[in-house]
């Protein structure tokens, strides 16, 4: 953050018609005022880049409209238990080669069950040695589970409204929007950084992209990362034939964001396997400043490595370098493509 021209403190008042006021503006008004907050508060030229591994595939109770892994619908997903630790550190090692700063671990769950505690804080441990910031996504977590992780020196815990409490009903039955509310509580609590998004292009209206980033942004604490999905449309789900959100749109959302929460890491998550390059330019333009990184985010397609490499190459930007007092952070290369892409990032520089 520049500390010399960022504001003392972050606005934790906003109201839907100031939400919707900004959604509104004129694209290139709205862009300018997020692009100017956003160097008030990081490198505009800078992505933090991070690996989500699926830890335990399918067979998910919950009814989620939009997921594959979910049992009621016949997606032709395969499962997979629990994963063993030390296959997940394994491909850990792999994100911390090819550049990734964090490393994200989920879970078809609708909680996870005390007995799996012990191996998911094994998990932890392992990807923080390699010097990784670690994220979970597991469902819901009640406090007790909550502090296991966050002994186990858990970064971050991702767990998504997914859009407006108005809308929240039409793609999801089998938990309340408070539970969701209930558990950020419990991992704010506990010490654990919030990673709390939504996900876009489901049939809401713009009313309820606004009602989303309302309730993101007047939470106690703004969420560390902010991740914003375009949805999947997975052949088998409720959602498979849901219309294409309009593009600007997209790039609203993700400067509005950017705007109301100027400290957190915006990610282009899901859905970004079917942008142009054009269209990704335009989000890192509105605010976005992360992104998953990897061929594959749980269940469904990223673009490849070579091709991000490729657009950072492009636009001139560099990825986040580790984090600070890891045992990589200091003075080693972080290579964040293959030897064909030519970008090498040099962390010593950074």
């Amino acid at each position: 953050m520049n500390q010399a021209t960022a504001p003392l403190s972050l606005r934790h008042d906003w109201t839907r018609a100031e939400i919707e006021a900004l959604f509104a503006l004129p694209f290139a008004d709205l862009l300018f005022r997020a692009q100017t907050v956003h160097r008030r508060f990081f490198d505009p030229n800078e992505v933090q880049v991070s690996t989500l591994l699926s830890i335990k595939t399918g067979t998910c109770p919950e009814d989620c409209k939009y997921c594959p892994q979910s049992l009621r619908y016949d997606t032709g997903l395969g499962t997979e238990q629990l994963m063993e630790v030390e296959r997940v550190l394994a491909s850990a090692r792999d994100a911390l080669e090819s550049g990734s700063t964090r490393f994200c671990m989920g879970a078809a769950w609708r909680s996870p069950k005390d007995r799996d505690l012990g191996v998911l804080a094994a998990m932890v441990r392992g990807v923080k040695e390699l010097g990784l910031e670690t994220c979970m996504t597991l469902g819901m977590l009640e406090p007790a589970q909550a502090r296991v992780l966050a002994d186990a020196g858990l970064d971050y815990y991702n767990h998504n409204i997914d859009t407006s409490p108005e809308y929240y009903g039409e793609v999801i039955t089998t938990r309340t929007f408070q539970q969701r509310l209930d558990t950020l509580a419990n991992v704010r609590e506990a010490g654990i950084k919030v990673c709390c998004g939504g996900i876009v292009g489901m049939g809401e209206e713009r009313a309820d992209r606004a009602g989303m980033l309302l309730t993101l942004a007047t939470l106690p604490g703004h969420p560390e990362s902010v991740p914003i999905n375009l949805l999947v449309r997975v052949p088998g789900t409720p959602l498979a034939d849901e219309p294409d959100l309009d593009s600007f749109e997209f790039v609203r959302t993700i400067a509005v964001a950017r705007i109301l929460m100027p400290a957190s890491h915006v990610r282009l998550s899901a859905g970004r396997e079917t942008m142009s390059d054009e269209l990704q330019s335009l989000a890192f333009l509105a605010g976005a400043n992360s992104i998953f990184y990897g061929e594959r985010l749980l269940t469904t397609p990223n673009p490849a490595c070579a091709d991000d490499m490729s657009l950072f190459r492009r636009l001139g930007i560099r990825p986040a370098a580790l984090p600070h007092g890891s045992a990589h952070a200091e003075g080693a290369a972080m290579p964040l493509a293959t030897a064909d892409t030519g970008l090498f990032y040099d962390a010593a520089r950074a």
